[in-house]
């Protein structure tokens, strides 16, 4: 299945059903009153959440989603038929916008949670609702009211309780398959990860917390360098970010070096994103070159105060620290 986490509607809710001008024309009855009935509610557009869908993709394809219209009303006081809602089904995480102005009119966190984004239109009145004592045989009925229409935006949030960052090819892939049941591509080469993945974690006493791999950040992300910062929106909601590096190759200029670069795109992006908790890892350590340069790098971290926690993805080694501290921190915040 194709990752699609952004899509484009029209929405248009039904109009409501006009009322009826009608009178009694019976054979004993020479004086019928008026009798036309209501017109009926057209119908809403509604948006709902569903853990069962993972993209947007079906509304790629299916950008307008229109309401019927309200029956009319008609004689012998018989209202029309209010008409049926559309539900639009969208993943869990996804934030319903306006599409001109950006403003967020819903953010569809829980399973089966939604929203009506297009209120159908009141039924007009038929003529016998305007019947007084002074005026007997009203010759008129109102029109329904139009239904609300707009564009609306979607952004699809992956709801996960920790996001792993860091550039492409540094191991990011290859953690999250080694600690969940998540099968993400792995090579070696940069960008093989171009869609986020998911992964479920049970670990300790703590039943589980769900991990999120984005495809890896590159300098210059915010001006559109490599997979650009889009994809960050997946990590907006997560509690902790693990920050993995990787100073294996011989011309890296340093984990620090590496460090600030990502967390300059993350600061493009969102201020909030940059100021989430962060455990850094530097990667590879079964490999000689990442050896000779771990104590180094690992100082340069100490003296600014930020815990360096050294990795083997591949292997496994360092893994179990990691998961402690993310545990500790997500413990924390749930309390809080």
């Amino acid at each position: 299945m194709k990752f699609i986490d952004e899509a484009k509607i029209f929405v248009k809710a039904g109009d409501g059903g006009a009322g009826c001008v009608s009178f009694r024309r019976e054979k004993f009855v020479p004086r019928g009153g008026p009798d036309g009935g209501n017109g009926g509610k057209g119908g809403d557009v509604v948006i709902k959440a569903s853990r069962n869908h993972a993209t947007l993709l079906d509304l790629r394809y299916r950008r307008h989603h229109i309401a019927k219209r309200g029956g009319h009303g008609e004689g012998s006081n018989r209202s029309g038929k209010d008409a049926p809602d559309i539900v639009i089904v969208v993943p869990t995480g996804t934030v319903v916008k306006d599409a001109e102005t950006e403003e967020i009119l819903a953010d569809l966190t829980g399973d089966g949670q939604s929203f009506v984004v297009a209120k159908g239109g009141i039924g007009g009145k038929g003529n016998a609702w305007f019947t007084t004592a002074t005026r007997q045989a009203p010759r008129y009925a109102q029109e329904g009211i139009p239904g609300e229409e707009w564009w609306i935006k979607l952004e699809l949030k992956l709801l996960a309780d920790v996001g792993i960052i860091g550039f492409p090819n540094v191991g990011k892939s290859t953690f999250i398959a080694r600690v969940s049941a998540a099968r993400p591509k792995i090579a070696d080469y940069p960008f093989t990860t171009l869609t986020p993945n998911l992964g479920v974690v049970k670990y300790g006493n703590l039943e589980s917390f769900v991990i999120a791999d984005i495809p890896g950040l590159v300098e210059g992300a915010h001006e559109g360098m490599g997979m650009g910062i889009k994809f960050l929106r997946h990590v907006e909601r997560t509690k902790v970010l693990l920050h993995i590096i990787d100073i294996s190759d011989a011309s890296c200029p340093g984990a620090w070096h590496n460090y600030t670069i990502i967390n300059r795109e993350l600061a493009q992006f969102s201020r909030e994103l940059a100021e989430k908790p962060q455990i850094v890892a530097i990667n590879k350590i079964d490999l000689p070159t990442t050896r000779g340069m771990l104590k180094k790098d690992v100082a340069i971290f100490e003296k600014k105060g930020i815990k360096i926690f050294p990795l083997s993805a591949a292997t496994g080694e360092g893994t179990k620290a990691i998961l402690n501290e993310l545990i500790r921190i997500l413990t924390t915040s749930n309390k809080s």
